[in-house]
């Protein structure tokens, strides 16, 4: 039901987008991958096998079981979609999510990015459109854990134990190039950069930049 709940906006967003189609608007919808980087913060978090299990550590000083954060160097999936209610603008809503969970420190964490977004279109061709930019959004880390359990030595088992999430608030810019292959199929190469306050928390800076490529479908008129 949690994960449900995280696409209810996207879903409540389609509801807008379908009809906006029939009145003289372009509505793009699209499926993306790509990679955003932040270094790590250059802490350390204890280990599940220590007495301070998650807790802050210091990394090389006398503690084996601490274990250094990691930065953000992921692949990342993303899906949304716009409006454009003239040439020239419109708004969209996009998130991009990792995949897959990646090791932080001992744990498993998963990023989040999501974005409401304002856009300009200062060259709107039959081909090619180029798109700038900018809106708010939220960027969240959720934390989990996986435990073995074992009965006997014939059966095992694991499974994940969530530990907790951060969510912040983020400002978004991006710019990209739509590319017209067939009239209502595009490819759009994407450069993005994410500013998120407080993201020091778990990452070594607040800028988040990355490149996404989407391929979409466009329907109304452009």
């Amino acid at each position: 039901m949690k994960r449900i709940c995280h696409y209810l906006p996207l879903f409540s967003l389609l509801l807008v987008y379908l009809p906006l189609a029939n009145a003289q608007s372009a509505v793009d919808f699209g499926l993306g991958f790509g990679y955003f980087h932040d270094k790590a913060a250059g802490g350390g978090i204890d280990n599940i096998n220590s007495v301070n299990a998650f807790g802050s550590c210091t990394v090389g000083a006398a503690d084996p079981n601490c274990v250094a954060t990691p930065k953000l160097s992921s692949v990342f999936m993303g899906f949304g979609g716009d409006v454009m209610l003239t040439k020239r603008y419109g708004f969209g809503m996009w998130a991009n999510i990792t995949p897959g969970k990646s090791d932080y420190a001992g744990l498993q964490f998963r990023q989040w990015f999501y974005d409401f977004d304002g856009i300009y279109a200062p060259i709107n061709e039959k081909k090619v459109v180029l798109q700038l930019m900018g809106g708010i959004g939220g960027a969240k880390t959720s934390f989990s854990y996986t435990q073995n359990s074992c009965v006997g030595t014939a059966v095992c088992s694991s499974y994940s134990q969530p530990v907790g999430n951060s969510s912040h608030f983020q400002v978004h810019a991006g710019v990209g190039v739509q590319v017209f292959v067939t009239e209502h199929v595009f490819v759009k190469p994407e450069f993005d950069f994410h500013y998120v306050p407080n993201l020091t928390q778990q990452f070594g800076s607040n800028s988040v930049p990355g490149f996404m490529v989407w391929v979409g479908y466009s329907l109304g008129d452009r």
